[in-house]
């Protein structure tokens, strides 16, 4: 059995935008039954640069503080 060790960031907010990111694909791009792969890579191409273009930002509202707080048995004491 072959293991790969993948390195996170510590806050972890690329795993969050990017499962922003997937559910805005799904919601305005992938939000009907597409018949093959080569149809909705068609329409994926088709959003992206759109989506690209828009260069959305996220407005995070749960701070590292607020992390500490209410997550603080995740926290390793330092």
């Amino acid at each position: 059995m072959l293991c790969e060790f993948h390195i996170a960031v510590l806050a972890g907010s690329w795993l969050n935008m990017a499962e922003i990111e997937l559910s805005v694909l799904k919601r305005q791009c992938l939000d009907r039954r597409i018949a093959d792969i080569t149809t909705m890579q068609t329409e994926v191409a088709a959003w992206e640069p759109d989506r690209n273009n828009r260069a959305k930002n996220i407005d995070w509202q749960f701070s590292k503080a607020d992390a500490r707080i209410k997550l603080k048995r995740l926290y390793p004491k330092l």
